[in-house]
């Protein structure tokens, strides 16, 4: 019987030949955590006894999720995060550098073939360049940080395979979270799910991180891919080490096997409050909204913000909508300025805020009023996540939200059709 992506990956970096359902100590290629985790993760660290890092360069923090700090205990955390940092030689990216699960491949810690652990539970994206990378709790990354090494379950296989031709003003958000409606957000628990077809090898990169981001949604241990010319461009571009890239076997075992025609999809808003709340826009089409966001690890990249840009360009946000966004690096910052994004935004009465997590874990900038209802770029609505168990998120591509921050309420990006195609 052949293999799948995650069973081949697990194989490799355990030294034995696994199928689903195996236990086994694994190698791992890198490792990190954000200002949300990292204190437990260097207090599990102190707790372990351990006196040196398995590999200094196998692991990073990032100062993304409250950043610039929002009050003194975050900066006493933000603080520790440093010293430690500074007292393994360690490296850290501080505020304004972005969030992590675009500083980690765009600064080229992982490549093809990988396994990544990380202290969030969005490090599956990933999977989108052909990385076995997930989520863990603290003090597993502390346990990888001293000894390189991690056990894994290895998981059942899921195949979505994509097809059709994307029509204009939809994207791969409105497939992710289409995907996500039939699937559930329960429905790939700990299952690894491999993404292939026409539309995902059409994708750029970007696009791809958008998906793979998402598959913790349906419960999904992973979201990967294949890794094609795209990608292994993409990668060579930014890592060192040279990519190893792991496709499946014609003959891998599938729990399941599903297939979407996407030729008609119309764009997908979630509603309050599950992922797997989902509509097509014209069920939604007059809902207000108080907020709007653009940004975050799922839609956050160069890509997004042109959308969202040609959407906004020459035009005024409704003066009723706060749209706040959030680049996710400084480096995207920096091109966005250059090919004009920013300059938009600004003049279209959006605020601009620093490169991370932005309003969507609701620690700051931008936290919901009691009663407000948002539309975000995110990939979480649940009560609470942007601040405010009071208040109502919606979620959607950048081109939804753009076309909705527009005009106040939920609206159809289909409508600006000649400015997406």
């Amino acid at each position: 019987m052949g293999k799948t992506i995650a069973e081949k990956i697990l194989s490799a970096h355990s030294g034995k030949d696994l199928k689903a359902g195996d236990t086994a100590v694994c190698s791992v290629d890198f490792c990190f955590g954000q200002d949300g985790t990292s204190s437990i993760i260097i207090d599990s660290f102190n707790k372990l006894g351990a006196k040196k890092v398995f590999d200094k360069s196998r692991f990073c923090m990032v100062i993304d999720h409250s950043a610039p700090s929002p009050n003194i205990g975050v900066s006493a955390i933000h603080k520790k995060m440093r010293e430690f940092a500074a007292r393994f030689e360690l490296g850290i990216y501080d505020i304004g550098c972005g969030v992590c699960h675009q500083l980690v491949p765009q600064k080229g810690h992982v490549t093809c073939g990988d396994l990544v652990l990380g202290a969030d539970s969005h490090t599956c994206t990933y999977g989108a360049i052909n990385v076995f990378s997930t989520g863990v709790g603290s003090t597993d990354i502390a346990i990888t940080l001293a000894s390189g090494k991690n056990w894994f379950r290895v998981p059942d296989t899921i195949k979505v395979i994509v097809k059709g031709k994307l029509p204009a003003g939809v994207y791969s958000k409105d497939i992710i979270l289409r995907i996500i409606k039939d699937i559930g957000a329960n429905g790939a628990t700990y299952k690894a799910v491999e993404f292939a077809g026409p539309v995902i090898t059409a994708m750029s990169v970007d696009e791809r991180f958008t998906i793979s981001n998402m598959a913790v949604e349906m419960g999904a241990k992973i979201g990967i891919m294949e890794a094609d010319a795209k990608v292994l461009k993409w990668v060579s571009e930014r890592s060192k080490r040279p990519p190893q890239p792991v496709k499946p076997d014609l003959d891998a075992r599938y729990v399941a096997v599903k297939e979407y025609d996407v030729s008609a999809l119309a764009p997908q808003v979630a509603k309050p409050h599950a992922v797997d709340n989902v509509s097509n826009v014209e069920q939604l089409l007059g809902t207000k909204i108080d907020e709007a966001y653009i940004g975050t690890c799922t839609n956050g990249r160069l890509n997004d913000l042109e959308v969202a840009a040609r959407v906004l360009k020459g035009r005024q946000v409704n003066p009723e909508v706060k749209c706040v966004v959030a680049p996710a690096s400084r480096e995207i910052f920096a091109e966005a300025m250059k090919k004009g994004y920013i300059e938009t935004f600004a003049r279209s009465g959006c605020v601009v805020v620093a490169p991370g997590c932005g309003p969507c874990v609701g620690t700051h900038n931008g936290v919901l009023a009691d009663g407000e209802a948002a539309i975000s770029t995110a990939n979480r609505n649940f009560k609470g996540r942007m601040g405010n168990p009071n208040s109502f998120i919606y979620l959607a591509s950048p081109a939804t939200v753009a076309a909705s921050a527009l005009i106040g309420t939920i609206a159809d990006p289909r409508e600006h059709k000649k400015r997406l195609e």
